[in-house]
């Protein structure tokens, strides 16, 4: 077993330690700690199952397996807190996860990749398709925070439907980038395989196939212990992070996209390191994608029909993080190069944003 599967597997003592925490109120710092280092390996272990189920059902099953859980975590915790009520969480949550796709990710990447190589290149049809999306996204996102800014009075209904409308207009547009991406223009994206290894035999494929089941139940698993832990999670995120003094807003922002995307670092760390940067700026595209125009309008129309309507009619400032990072991460990726200094300057920018929004009042 690896040092990377035993770690893991180690962290996995966690769930019981949460649960004892819970059970035998140990107190809320406890809960939130323990149910957060329990989150972390189940996380990988996802992404893990989600990686292999792809890499055996092909390049198209495959990359819709890769677009559905691939922010499977992300999903399942804002799910359960917006369940719980804690609507203005999630509302950052969003935000927060773009942010965190867009800078943190693809800081890490260029950052340790560049530190072992002295310039990286990757396919500029990542960066373009991507930036193209992502400001149109982040346009669309915006409008209900701008109605409601350049308006007198604004009828709370019409922002929820307006946020509505927004969010339908996001998820077809979903549905075209995996049109696009995986039928009409998939040439477009061949990046080769997954783990950048010669093409397997035969006599592998047929040993991936029979194992598709055990990772297809290692997936299931895998949910349903976030879920699980993600309850314990937001039963006590509100007077945990009150009691080391953070705000919702940050709490959303930073935070909670801290914690549900460890998956997400260690895939991105070791694909630079490998030099393979064609996956590693589109496994960043897709998830950027994914997050803005899947699942935010999943959140709202699923508060809609839960009673906990959720709308984007954002924090203006949140909006202004947006736009900037949508910005900087397009001058930065655009040319299809990159290299140590490209990596420090998005996770510098990532972190003026987060030193921000600790210090923002909201």
């Amino acid at each position: 077993m690896s040092f990377k599967a035993t770690l893991v597997f180690a962290c996995l003592g966690f769930m019981p330690l949460s649960w004892a925490a819970e059970s035998l109120q140990w107190g809320d710092f406890a809960v939130f700690s323990t149910s957060v280092l329990a989150i972390v390996p189940l996380s990988i272990i996802l992404s893990t199952a989600t990686e292999k189920i792809a890499v055996v059902t092909g390049p198209s099953l495959g990359g819709l397996v890769n677009a559905i859980f691939g922010n499977a975590t992300e999903l399942i915790l804002a799910l359960v807190a917006l369940k719980a009520g804690l609507v203005d969480i999630v509302e950052a949550s969003i935000t927060g996860s773009i942010l965190g796709a867009l800078l943190l990710l693809l800081g890490l990447g260029m950052l340790t990749g560049g530190l072992r190589y002295k310039e990286q290149s990757f396919k500029p049809i990542f960066a373009r398709v991507n930036g193209s999306f992502m400001t149109l996204a982040v346009v669309a996102i915006a409008l209900p925070t701008l109605v409601t800014y350049t308006s007198n009075i604004v009828d709370p209904s019409a922002i929820r439907h307006i946020s509505m409308a927004t969010a339908t207009v996001l998820i077809v547009l979903y549905g075209l980038t995996l049109l696009f991406s995986l039928k009409t223009h998939s040439y477009l994206y061949d990046v080769g395989l997954a783990e950048g290894e010669i093409a397997p035999d035969e006599a592998t494929l047929a040993s991936r196939k029979s194992a598709l089941g055990s990772w297809i139940a290692v997936l299931l698993a895998a949910s349903i212990g976030i879920a699980f832990e993600s309850d314990l999670f937001v039963g006590v995120v509100e007077s945990a992070t009150q009691g080391l003094g953070l705000t919702p807003l940050f709490t959303g922002v930073i935070l909670l996209p801290l914690i549900s995307d460890v998956a997400g670092y260690v895939t991105i760390t070791r694909l630079a390191l490998k030099d393979e940067m064609d996956l590693a700026v589109s496994t960043v595209t897709g998830d950027s994608l994914l997050i803005t125009l899947f699942i935010a309008p999943v959140l709202v129309f699923v508060g809609e029909l839960w009673g906990k309507p959720i709308d984007l009619n954002f924090n203006p400032f949140e909006v202004v993080a947006l736009a900037i990072a949508v910005t900087v991460t397009n001058l930065v990726s655009f040319g299809g190069r990159s290299n140590w200094l490209d990596g420090a300057l998005l996770l510098a920018t990532y972190l003026l944003l987060g030193v921000s929004f600790y210090y923002h009042p909201a």
